[in-house]
């Protein structure tokens, strides 16, 4: 029998396989969300340099997603393959580097077990075919987003972008809404955001948000279609605002320290894509207008 009817068959098969592969991108994804940033920033430097006509750096070793190979960041140890398995290295070196016995930061652990279990809920959920395959793909990159951009306030255009393109293109096939919705969606959702960035600023003279925002918020319309639209900006703004709060008492801050709101809009727009039809539902009839 054939791997796709095994699947299609035995559903317990492909949430099993989705949460060993998602546990392996959550290893991937740390390096993403570790080295992106710092890639970018060299990129940026050398435009800059570039930009104002002053002589470049000396070219850097290479650093890319790939090389150098994984290390300690404390003693350089060079990380090998039995310490690189996800969740089982870090159990059995007790949470320390093998060579300097320094703590390992849990976040590491904590993304591959959040991506694994992520992956068998998608798989559960939507069963073995093509949209649980593109929304796994959709899940993995709004958490390497949501990651770095809680962590350097900062949502890469080289991951929103190709996100984007992919929601419109899958959706030319109609796999999820019809194309002219997810093109209006896209539109909507860089302009909605967009107004109220300068409205804001118009009114206060600062920044509320970045462009990154705009553009999630176009990714989400892309593949979800405008229906989607509403109950993502309502969502992400009060839990934006709710775990906001908490987190500015937490850290004795001051309101006009930035918060990024790409997390918040990342789980609101997932929501919304995966539940948006019937959480209207609901609440329509609650209102008593269904």
């Amino acid at each position: 029998m054939p791997l796709n009817e095994i699947l299609s068959v035995y559903p317990l098969a492909f949430v099993v396989i989705a949460l060993v592969v998602g546990l392996l991108v959550g290893s991937f994804l740390n390096v993403v969300i570790w080295r992106l940033p710092k890639m970018l920033e060299r990129e940026w430097r050398q435009q800059a340099l570039e930009l104002l006509g002053l002589p470049t750096e000396t070219p850097l070793p290479t650093y890319n997603l790939m090389l150098p190979h994984s290390q300690c960041p404390h003693c350089g140890h060079r990380i090998r393959a039995w310490e690189n398995i996800p969740l089982i290295s870090y159990v059995f070196l007790r949470g320390r580097c093998s060579s300097c016995a320094t703590p390992i930061s849990k976040r590491y652990p904590l993304t591959e077990l959040a991506c694994g279990l992520l992956s068998a809920f998608i798989a559960w959920h939507f069963g073995f075919g093509w949209p649980a395959c593109l929304v796994l793909v959709l899940s993995w990159g709004l958490l390497a987003m949501s990651l770095i951009d809680a962590e350097h306030q900062l949502l890469p255009d080289v991951l929103v972008l190709p996100l984007i393109w992919l929601g419109l293109i899958v959706n030319s096939f109609e796999l999820f809404v019809p194309l002219q919705d997810a093109l209006w969606g896209a539109i909507a959702g860089y302009m909605a955001l967009w107004s109220v960035f300068w409205l804001f600023k118009l009114i206060t003279g600062k920044d509320g948000m970045g462009y990154g925002d705009f553009k999630l918020l176009a990714m989400f319309g892309a593949w979800g279609g405008w229906q989607v639209l509403p109950l993502t900006i309502l969502l992400s703004s009060l839990v934006g605002a709710l775990i906001g709060v908490i987190l500015l008492r937490l850290r004795n801050a001051k309101t006009s320290t930035p918060i990024p709101f790409g997390p918040y809009l990342a789980i609101a727009g997932w929501i919304a894509l995966l539940w948006g039809g019937q959480i209207t539902d609901f609440y329509w009839q609650f209102v008593g207008l269904k």
